[in-house]
């Protein structure tokens, strides 16, 4: 018993040196440091080492009094989950498992269901469904509240803790306990799981000379999809016009939008963000090198536009490159960078918000469309017409307040410094799979039952009207 105690003591000694050390190095707080109790007295009167103090006692008494015996690893893991899923809805802690979870993500395939999650007023939500994927197959749909993951309450599991348990080999099975608006009781569903692939880019011909290319996530290879796939289809038509789909487009790779948004960007200012330290500050600027056409855009946004694909329609938006349309987009301006941890654990840490180019912050307010189209489909004889109300950034709890508080002030791109990215940050937040095929019909449905598609269309061949008027 005797040596059960000093090995007690000496776990509990060693972890409030790995956090006094913690403070020393990140936050450069020193027993008496002068310039520590400074900035305490704005904010709390306690030194952090008194709140150390308290912790390092909680965790001693749930050791020696806990009715079960629970590892150390267990209680600190478990406080630094709760430490920063109170910050903001995605800033998150992710053990070593999980950590090799998110790598999966950008490669664009993995075992799992085909859903976009969050959490809402606390509850597992579901953003939207992956077009042919299992979810999608099986009715899952936007606004789906997930309460039980294989009879298990969901009500305390992190996102990445949900995301576990709905991934895994392809041909198991899972059921999920929903509750849906307009239902009286839960509603099982039992999916089998499959081998996702987001297919990032998507392109075909909506006319003998207008080209549609939908972005569906931001992956590694986004940028290179996107370019093989403008050249194959140049090599077969003349290309004067351009539908950028990105509705439901959830975001991901910050790297692969600011490569997106250059392509079709000669020169100029994409995105910046600014943070609490200089590092975090940077800016992303296009070059003439590989720009593609002068032809008119028109970009397609909605309520599941989030994050690196705001950033696009944003860039093209402030350059007069691209008429943005369809309906305001999700709202998510923050960035979050993934650290990687000694243990091989990694916490996702929200560390700036961005701005276009004018100095727009969207975050909670998202991308206003230069022309409002609400989604929906062609309505024909006998068919009813519903609009969705989705869910935004705006609604998550906890969410940062748009950068720029109620005004329409903004802050001055120039006061930032310029920095080179270091390709660490993801403008993602924890998801099972990525990417929403709720209005973005598939690539072999007909595109003109589309109201969005179709509007853009006829935008694109009236300016071809106009244009050859003026030549006239």
């Amino acid at each position: 018993m005797v040596v059960e105690r000093n090995k007690g003591k000496s776990i509990v000694m060693g972890v409030i040196i790995a956090v006094a050390a913690f403070l020393v190095i990140h936050l450069g707080v020193l027993p008496g440091d002068s310039r520590a109790r400074e900035e305490a007295q704005g904010v709390d009167s306690k030194s952090p080492y008194e709140y150390i103090k308290l912790y390092t006692d909680t965790l001693s008494l749930v050791q020696k009094n806990y009715v079960e015996k629970v590892e150390v690893k267990k209680l600190v893991y478990g406080s630094i989950k709760g430490m920063l899923s109170d910050l903001d809805p995605h800033s998150s802690f992710m053990p070593p498992d999980m950590f090799k979870e998110m790598q999966v993500e950008t490669t664009g395939s993995f075992g799992g269901l085909g859903i976009e999650i969050t959490i809402r007023d606390g509850v597992l939500t579901v953003v939207s469904p992956i077009e042919d994927t299992p979810a999608f197959r099986a009715g899952v749909e936007a606004g789906d509240r997930i309460i039980k993951i294989n009879g298990e309450l969901s009500k305390d599991m992190t996102l990445m803790e949900a995301v576990k348990k709905m991934r895994g080999p392809k041909g198991t099975e899972i059921t999920i306990s929903i509750m849906r608006q307009g239902l009286s009781s839960l509603l099982d569903i039992t999916i089998i799981r499959d081998i996702i692939k987001v297919v990032s880019v998507k392109s075909k011909m909506l006319s003998d000379d207008i080209a549609y290319i939908r972005l569906t996530q931001f992956q590694a290879r986004t940028y290179a999809d996107l370019n093989r796939k403008m050249k194959e289809l140049k090599k077969e038509h003349p290309i004067s016009g351009l539908v950028l789909d990105m509705r439901n487009n959830p975001g991901g790779l910050l790297q692969q939008a600011v490569k997106v948004s250059d392509y079709f960007l000669k020169s100029g200012l994409i995105v910046y963000t600014d943070g609490r330290i200089s590092k975090q500050n940077m800016r992303y600027q296009a070059y003439d090198d590989g720009t593609e056409g002068d032809y008119p855009i028109v970009v397609l946004v909605n309520g599941g536009s989030a994050s690196a694909s705001e950033i696009v329609a944003g860039a093209l938006q402030d350059h007069k490159r691209a008429l943005v349309m369809g309906t305001p987009s999700f709202g998510k301006g923050s960035v979050q960078t993934i650290i990687p941890l000694e243990d091989g654990s990694a916490v996702r840490l929200t560390t700036s918000l961005y701005y276009t180019p004018s100095g727009r912050s969207i975050q909670a307010k998202g991308i206003e469309p230069d022309v409002l189209v609400e989604a929906g489909t062609v309505v024909r004889q006998g068919q009813k017409k519903g609009v969705m109300h989705r869910l935004k950034e705006k609604d998550l709890k906890g969410h940062f307040e748009n950068g720029n508080g109620n005004s329409e002030e903004s802050k001055d791109p120039q006061k930032l410094k310029q920095q080179p990215a270091d390709g660490k940050d993801q403008n993602k937040g924890g998801n099972e799979a990525g990417a929403d095929a709720d209005q973005a019909k598939d690539m072999k449905g007909d595109w003109r039952d589309d109201v969005q598609i179709l509007r853009a269309v006829e935008l694109l061949q009236g300016w071809q009207v106009f244009k050859q008027l003026g030549a006239q």
